[in-house]
């Protein structure tokens, strides 16, 4: 394992667990409890250890790494907080929105291209635009006719994942992030840690489309 990776996936790792750190106390808790490490805790860091890991090698150069980073930390916090309380917080899904546009249709107003995934793709924009729009559109209407429990955080979490990764990348991300979630999902029910009746946040499946996406390209 070349030295850069592993030193990314020990940062990341290190990142992770200050992640999973920060979402036992934040939002504050309704009890005021701080939760202690447990799975969740692994969970995180793992997923946190192998984006890093693999960031650094698929995005070499600084600028793409800088700006792909910055997006991954954001998704592995809110992969901690959905995993602790299942919730995406504003102050963190709002001004990701703000940057995921800004990064992406940057270009349309200068040369200057920030968003690696959709960089010198033939309708990029269109594509970042069209998916910001349709996913969550389709995701609240999926939730309508199967009566699920969808949140505003995870309708506010696809329209950034959407302008960063447009149709394509995170039709791909999120079709191999939900395989995933149910091979997972279905192993808990067979071993009785969860019920069909759980409550089971989608926050995960979304966050895992919006990483997978950003290591495709």
């Amino acid at each position: 394992m070349p030295a850069e990776v592993l030193v990314a996936a020990v940062a990341g790792a290190a990142f992770g667990f200050g992640a999973d750190r920060l979402a036992a106390r934040w939002p504050v808790h309704d009890d005021g409890a701080v939760r202690a490490l447990d799975w969740r805790t692994a969970v995180v860091v793992l997923a946190a250890a192998a984006a890093c890991g693999a960031l650094v090698p698929r995005w070499p150069d600084p600028v793409a790494l800088l700006v792909l980073g910055i997006y991954v930390a954001a998704l592995i916090v809110l992969l901690a907080t959905d995993l602790d309380q299942r919730l995406l917080p504003d102050l963190i899904t709002l001004p990701l929105i703000v940057y995921a546009a800004i990064v992406t249709l940057l270009p349309a107003l200068s040369e200057i291209e920030l968003n690696p995934l959709l960089a010198d793709k033939a309708f990029g924009y269109a594509s970042a635009i069209a998916a910001a729009v349709v996913a969550p559109v389709l995701l609240a209407v999926s939730d309508r006719l199967f009566k699920g429990a969808l949140g505003m955080g995870d309708l506010k979490l696809s329209v950034s994942l959407g302008l960063m990764s447009g149709l394509a990348l995170l039709f791909v991300g999120f079709l191999v992030a939900t395989t995933v979630f149910a091979a997972v999902v279905l192993v808990l029910v067979l071993s009785r840690r969860i019920t069909l009746r759980t409550a089971i946040p989608f926050g995960p499946a979304l966050i895992g489309a919006g990483l997978i996406a950003a290591l495709m390209r």
